[in-house]
């Protein structure tokens, strides 16, 4: 599985951590982030991985800033993307089953790199559990083509 990675300046140092987790565990990472601790501007990352993510080009993402929401906020604007912000791993598990999340996000300001670890492999380990959920899903998507 190729798996997509971006981040901000605040989220360097658990971007590195995250990335050698992911490789160790066999996953092959493309770095879509920031490489400096200047500070910069998230959205640009989020875009990044959320038009990678939609491509094809990578699997799923991982985004990390501050808190996580910032730069999931900026990937959701990319039509097809379905981030979630998770600072737990039951609710980055569920998120996969119910909602067919394709990149995930949290805040290197609000969780430790362990916890990190432990809701990336919930969130990888989770699979879409489709049925009535593949509705609400079709539903969300929707969204996106109406015209307002």
């Amino acid at each position: 599985m190729k798996i997509g990675i971006g981040n901000d300046h605040a989220a360097l140092e658990m971007k590195n951590q995250v990335m050698e987790y992911l490789e160790e565990k066999g996953y092959e990472v493309i770095n879509y982030g920031t490489n400096t601790p200047e500070s910069c501007n998230y959205p640009e990352f989020g875009e990044k991985v959320g038009r990678a993510v939609v491509s094809g080009e990578v699997d799923c993402g991982i985004l990390i800033c501050g808190t996580g929401v910032g730069i999931s906020l900026a990937a959701n604007k990319v039509k097809g993307v379905r981030a979630v912000v998770c600072s737990e791993p039951y609710s980055a598990k569920l998120s996969k089953q119910h909602n067919n999340t394709n990149i995930l996000a949290f805040g290197a300001r609000v969780v430790g790199i362990e916890l990190a670890k432990m809701i990336i492999d919930e969130w990888l380990g989770a699979e879409f559990e489709g049925g009535r959920h593949q509705t609400r899903v079709d539903m969300i998507m929707a969204i996106e083509n109406k015209d307002n």
